[in-house]
């Protein structure tokens, strides 16, 4: 690692605020390096020699409004230690845009690998793929069996008319990403606002699981969920629609994720089934969910791609996030349309 800041990190400012907040933690001079893959947020290993830190913090142009909540990660990271899903320890919560010039907080760093690619799990052969998939979906039930109240969330959202506003908010996005015309999304999210569904009683949602964003150990065990910036108290059955969307994205190639292709990786049936048996969820009105996980994830992709072609997003891969909009759209076209 380097000792010199990476973009969007003074080393200087952070171990001031650590040495401040959690005095005698770092022992020796701090070196970083920001994680390549991150396409929100941005992720940085930060280690002092001795121990070794995790340090997440918003990207450096444009933020859309109410997203990269840095507090609200925090937030459920903390509350879910306790719980049978693995999540990394926190460390420091900094809301003081002073020190690097965003909110941002610490957390132990945690041994895992975040598989996004297809050779990754080729490499491990078809037994272990479907062993790190079925995790997946394992650790998506634990999370959707938590009490909030237990674990002191009662207030991390606002469960009544949760599809309504995640609509409403996913088009607020869109609008304040628009930079070209992009065929059939306005036809979508108008068709999805006719149909909302019921929601089942709420749970904690993680807005944006996939696999790439958990930690995998050498024995297929998840050691880590991460990237938790979009959770809220919520329906369960966004989670396991985006996690599809992503699986069934034939436009997502490296740049997003290209493991539902490898051998072993079950089909999304499997994993749907999997995921009703293990949480004990109806799963059966999933159109809709599916046609507004396309959206969303068509959404997200195109704030990537806006502030992209501002030229304020840092790694590699952002010029061909674009292309991947249009045929999301079309996809959560046909799904309402076959539902």
């Amino acid at each position: 690692m380097s000792a010199e800041s990476p973009p969007g990190l003074d080393l200087a400012r952070l171990r001031s605020r650590l040495d401040a907040d959690r005095p005698g933690l770092v022992t020796g001079p701090l070196s970083a390096r920001l994680i390549e893959g991150g396409r929100s947020n941005l992720t940085y290993v930060v280690d002092d020699g001795a121990r070794t830190w995790v340090v997440r913090r918003p990207p450096l142009g444009h933020v859309l409004p109410t997203a990269h909540d840095m507090v609200r990660e925090h937030t459920v990271i903390s509350a879910l230690g306790s719980t049978a899903v693995p999540v990394p320890p926190t460390v420091l919560l900094c809301t003081d845009d002073a020190v690097l010039g965003a909110p941002f907080y610490v957390m132990d760093f945690v041994e895992g690998t975040p598989y996004r690619r297809r050779d990754q799990l080729d490499a491990l052969g078809a037994d272990r793929t479907r062993r790190i998939a079925e995790a997946m979906i394992d650790t998506l039930a634990r999370l959707h069996a938590v009490d909030h109240t237990e674990v002191g969330l009662t207030d991390f959202g606002r469960p009544e008319g949760y599809l309504e506003r995640q609509l409403r908010r996913w088009g607020k996005q869109l609008d304040a990403s628009r930079s070209r015309d992009i065929p059939g999304i306005d036809t979508l999210r108008e068709r999805l606002s006719a149909r909302l569904p019921s929601s089942p009683a709420p749970t904690i949602v993680h807005g944006d699981y996939r696999l790439d964003n958990l930690l995998v150990d050498d024995t297929d065990r998840v050691t880590a969920v991460l990237d938790w910036e979009m959770s809220t108290l919520g329906d369960p059955l966004t989670d396991i629609a985006l996690l599809v969307a992503y699986t069934e994205g034939e436009a997502l190639g490296d740049e997003i994720s290209s493991v539902a292709t490898a051998p072993g990786f079950p089909p999304v049936r499997d994993l749907v089934a999997r995921y009703t048996a293990t949480s004990g969820r109806d799963t059966s009105a999933m159109g809709w969910y599916l046609g507004f996980a396309f959206f969303k994830l068509a959404v997200i992709l195109e704030g990537i791609h806006f502030r992209h072609t501002q030229g304020k997003t840092v790694g590699e891969g952002f010029d061909r996030i674009g292309a991947s909009v249009a045929p999301l759209v079309a996809r959560g076209n046909a799904t309402l349309e076959e539902d």
